[in-house]
């Protein structure tokens, strides 16, 4: 088994409607439990919030994501982090599907187009203000 590496977002109450929103973008199965599932809310209002959210799609793309209890600070990742997509050539009509869906409702920072390194690149922010990063690869890799 390969080590990977999973992005996991927080949200503050709208973790459910934003995972669900990654699902029709990238496809793939969404597991979710509440922190009412493990008896983990301090309160009735959090009773349905997410505790954990898991998104696996065919591509083997892992997103996970959960809400921040009431007693636990939330602060906001605005320009703490972003999410990178990348793949070849061969991705292009998959990988700009990604971004045009993940747009919708968001903000375009930089359209895809070619970059100054070669690739073609785009960034933009979605509409629960995560920001995504697609680099297309413009060359094959090399096999070593």
């Amino acid at each position: 088994m390969a080590v990977k590496l999973s992005p996991y977002l927080s949200f503050k109450d709208n973790a459910r409607p934003a995972m669900e929103f990654y699902q029709t973008v990238f496809g793939g199965k969404l597991d979710i439990s509440t922190f009412k599932d493990y008896q983990m809310a301090q309160s009735p209002t959090e009773e349905n919030l997410v505790m954990h959210g898991i998104l696996i799609t065919e591509h083997d793309l892992t997103l996970m994501g959960s809400d921040t209890p009431g007693h636990m600070e939330y602060k906001p990742g605005v320009n703490a982090f972003s999410v990178a997509l990348s793949g070849e050539l061969d991705d292009e009509p998959t990988l700009r599907s990604y971004f045009d869906k993940l747009a919708v409702g968001g903000t375009i920072a930089m359209p895809m187009d070619k970059a100054p390194w070669g690739d073609i690149f785009g960034m933009c922010v979605d509409q629960f203000g995560i920001t995504w990063l697609v680099n297309i690869t413009a060359t094959p890799a090399v096999a070593q």
